[in-house]
C-alpha cells in the first residue's frame, strides 16, 4: 500500500479514562505502540497526531504530527492527519481502538476505487470514522471548509464527499471483527478489554 500513510490519533482529553488512553498497557505494549505495529503491516509510513513530542518520545520513536487546529476534536485530528500527509490516502485511527487489525484495513483498501472516504460500520449501525480510509485531497479540503465554518464531526466530512459506508456484514468474516471497534473510553472499558491478556 505505497499510496498509504497511517497516523493515530492521539491528542484527545481523556478526561473519561483519568490518563493517557495512548499509554494505557495491554500484551507489554502502549496502544499506541500496538496500534503502530498493526499498521506498520500495511504501510511504511505511522505517525502520531496531536500529542507534544516529549509526551510520545516518552513511549515511541513515532514520528508526531501536531494539530492545526487545537481543542477541534476529532475532525481537528483528522484534518491534521490530513495535512501531513503527502500520499494519496490516509489511514486513520483513534488510539483507544487498540484491536483493529491489518487485515481490516487492507480489506477497506480494496473498496477504494472511485471513492473519497472508505468507512466501516459497526455491528450496531454507528459508522466507524475513526477506523477509516481518506483521500487526502479532496478530504484535507473539505475538511478546512468545515472547521472553518465551526463544524467538529467526522460525519460531517463523510457526508460531503464520495464516502464508501462498509457494512459489518462486510467485515464479519475477518479474524477478530467482533473486537475491530472496542472503543476504551473509561477505566471500566479497559479492564473489560484487557481480560484475558497481560498488562
Amino acid at each position: 500500500m505505497e499510496s498509504c500513510q497511517a497516523f493515530i490519533l492521539a491528542g484527545g482529553a481523556s478526561s473519561r479514562m483519568g490518563t493517557d488512553k495512548a499509554q494505557l498497557l495491554i500484551d507489554g505494549q502502549t496502544f499506541a505502540e500496538r496500534i503502530a505495529n498493526t499498521l506498520r503491516k500495511v504501510t511504511d509510513s505511522v505517525s502520531l497526531v496531536g500529542r507534544s513530542i516529549n509526551a510520545s518520545l516518552d513511549a515511541s520513536d513515532l514520528p508526531v504530527v501536531p494539530d492545526i487546529y487545537p481543542q477541534w476534536g476529532a475532525l481537528g485530528g483528522l484534518h491534521a492527519a490530513l495535512a501531513a500527509s503527502h500520499r494519496e490516502w490516509a489511514i486513520i485511527v483513534a488510539c483507544d481502538l487498540p484491536f483493529v487489525t491489518s487485515e481490516l484495513f487492507l480489506h477497506l483498501a480494496n473498496m477504494r476505487l472511485d471513492h473519497d472516504a472508505v468507512v466501516p460500520v459497526q455491528e450496531d449501525g454507528r459508522p466507524q470514522p475513526l477506523a477509516a480510509l481518506y483521500r487526502v485531497d479532496p478530504c484535507r479540503q473539505r475538511a478546512t471548509e468545515l472547521i472553518e465554518a465551526g463544524q467538529r464531526r467526522p460525519l460531517d466530512l463523510l457526508e460531503a464527499v464520495a464516502t464508501r459506508w462498509v457494512a459489518f456484514e462486510e467485515i464479519r468474516n475477518l479474524d477478530q471483527a467482533e473486537r475491530f471497534f472496542v472503543n476504551i473510553n473509561t477505566p471500566e472499558d479497559y479492564h473489560e478489554a484487557i481480560r484475558g491478556h497481560s498488562l
